[in-house]
């Protein structure tokens, strides 16, 4: 792929994503508002002006090979992208005045801090799944507040859909100590303590600074 014939939502993301940029430094790569980024990252299907067109074109041709590969891999069509990775996930950031919720999981000796989640199976709603998934690992009751967006993990490779939760009710528990080995409120200033900045999905921050 030499050139991106119009440019979305969705693909100016993409870009964001293969260059592994903030939305604030792919602002000011752009040259544009980290608001604007935003807007992209929850209108998806939106297309950019002439002159925003012109502007990603640019940062497309001026990216290095290796960036130019993972957009290309990223920006699949979504057939391609089933037939390598079918999996789903559904993933609530609930905020409870200035803290987030989060889980420890354990993979061997290794231990990671994330935010609840839960597999979306076909057919299957991710709403549903998230706050569901929340309740039974953490005994923490939420609701859906917005959808921060969707990605391919550059982790995992798995298909992550965002939602900004709630608190409603109940008291942070480890509900499943078969994945889990600890669950805690943390502070919201704190979180790249827990999760490296680099491992999350920028819309999560900038929903979460908002609210302290």
């Amino acid at each position: 792929m030499d050139v991106v014939g119009t440019w979305t939502g969705r693909t100016a993301c993409l870009l964001q994503e293969a260059l592994r940029m903030t939305n604030d430094g792919f602002a000011e790569h752009l040259g544009i508002s980290a608001r604007t980024i935003t807007r992209w990252h929850s209108s998806p299907e939106m297309v950019h002006r002439t002159e925003v067109q012109q502007i990603l074109d640019l940062a497309f041709e001026r990216a290095g090979d290796a960036v130019r590969r993972r957009f290309i891999h990223l920006a699949r069509p979504p057939e391609s992208q089933a037939a390598a990775q079918a999996l789903r996930v559904a993933i609530a950031v609930v905020r409870r005045e200035d803290k987030v919720l989060l889980v420890c999981r354990q993979d061997g000796s290794d231990m990671t801090w994330q935010f609840p989640a839960g597999i979306v199976k076909p057919g299957g709603s991710a709403t549903k799944v998230a706050v569901r998934e929340t309740l039974d690992e953490t005994g923490v009751h939420c609701m859906i507040r917005e959808h921060l967006g969707e990605r391919l993990h550059p982790v995992t490779r798995a298909y992550c859909d965002y939602f900004l939760c709630d608190f409603v009710h109940g008291e942070a528990i480890n509900g499943d100590s078969s994945e889990n080995v600890a669950v805690a409120w943390a502070p919201i200033k704190e979180l790249t303590r827990y999760i490296p900045e680099d491992r999350i999905y920028p819309p999560i921050l900038e929903a979460l600074e908002a609210t302290v």
